[in-house]
């Protein structure tokens, strides 16, 4: 028999969103786990808000709603509000009831720069691999560094000579063509803070911050980022930075990277912290800082294998996590994005590995 095409809204809703969700869905171990990482973090929420004054969007909703446009590569906190309106399942990840109401979007970004005030992102993704650390998820011992560009909200229209201004409306600095333009002389209106910059030759160049992350070998797991403006020293400067905070073991650590590495200045630097520098060797017109006395061990070309899944983790964070052209303008907002992205990867990734070996 076939049923009745009727339109008439029920007038009652039994049962909750919980229900809703599959017992078995993906985003279960996520939300688990992120939830242990915000119980964390509420005493440091305590300093973040005031005890007095109206009631805010609670930080722990904020994130995870954060951590939804990442995962579901939502474009923009504003679809990301119409989405939490109807979609049940990003209601159930964020915490909120069939009935209850979803934020402003001016609301909520106003929200966020709080937490960006806070840093918590950067205590967030400590939380996550310290998760990650007592599953026995990561290497203490083999790891990877690697760079990559983030591309800024500015266009090549806003790249004008410093200390310019008045003009004539948007079309001033549209002809640039033929023009010599540099960093030296030159600056984003839109974001003073980018860098024109091209990764390699052949490349254009670009507005844009130079991201850096430091993975284990094991299972690629990120375990330091760092974000910078852009230059020619940028990677090897915070591939140092990083390899400064590795922690202590007993054995000696080793760090791979790719040829753009090859460097007096890196590989005599990692030496110095007592880290064995498994750096692709550069021959193209010079002489290779690493000789046969790294390069003729078996676990050298172990590192070489393994390094490559680093190129996994940018992936990601492009493509998925939207961020190979950021959404916010400054230093500190990109990288507070870009961290907070690296902390939802290995959030991903963790659930692999579990499922994997369940």
């Amino acid at each position: 028999m076939r049923g009745d095409d009727r339109h008439q809204s029920d007038l009652f809703i039994y049962g909750t969103v919980e229900e809703r969700v599959p017992k078995d869905h993906p985003l279960r171990p996520v939300r688990e786990m992120a939830d242990i990482a915000l119980q964390t973090l509420s005493p440091r929420f305590k300093k973040v808000y005031s005890e007095i004054g109206r009631p805010s969007i609670a930080p722990e909703k904020l994130l995870r709603a954060l951590l939804v446009q990442l995962l579901y590569s939502i474009r923009s906190e504003r679809l990301l509000m119409e989405q939490l309106e109807y979609n049940l399942l990003f209601r159930w990840f964020v915490g909120l009831s069939m009935n209850e109401g979803v934020w402003n979007h001016a609301v909520f970004s106003k929200n966020r720069e709080r937490l960006l005030a806070g840093d918590i992102a950067n205590e967030f993704f400590r939380v996550v691999v310290e998760q990650a650390r007592a599953m026995r998820l990561l290497s203490d011992e083999h790891f990877t560094v690697d760079g990559t560009l983030i591309e800024a909200w500015a266009s090549h229209k806003s790249f004008r000579p410093k200390g310019k201004r008045g003009g004539k409306g948007n079309d001033e600095g549209a002809d640039f063509h033929g023009n010599k333009r540099r960093n030296q002389t030159h600056a984003s209106t839109t974001d003073p803070e980018s860098r024109l910059f091209r990764k390699g030759q052949g490349k254009e160049a670009k507005l844009s911050y130079m991201a850096h992350v430091l993975t284990e070998n094991r299972n690629g797991l990120v375990v330091d980022v760092e974000l910078t403006q852009a230059h020619g020293r940028a990677e090897c400067e915070a591939g140092l930075a990083m390899a400064a905070r590795l922690p202590g073991s007993r054995r000696r650590v080793t760090l791979g990277a790719d040829k753009g590495y090859d460097t007096q200045a890196f590989v005599s630097g990692l030496r110095e912290f007592f880290v064995t520098p498994h750096v692709a060797q550069n021959t193209s017109g010079r002489s290779s800082q690493i000789d046969r006395r790294t390069s003729r061990h078996a676990g050298y070309k172990i590192s070489q294998t393994k390094r490559k899944r680093v190129e996994e983790v940018f992936g990601w964070i492009k493509t998925t996590a939207g961020l190979r052209k950021t959404r916010h303008r400054g230093r500190d907002r990109v990288s507070w994005m870009f961290t907070f992205a690296a902390a939802a990867y290995n959030l991903v990734r963790m659930r692999n590995l579990l499922e994997a070996t369940a």
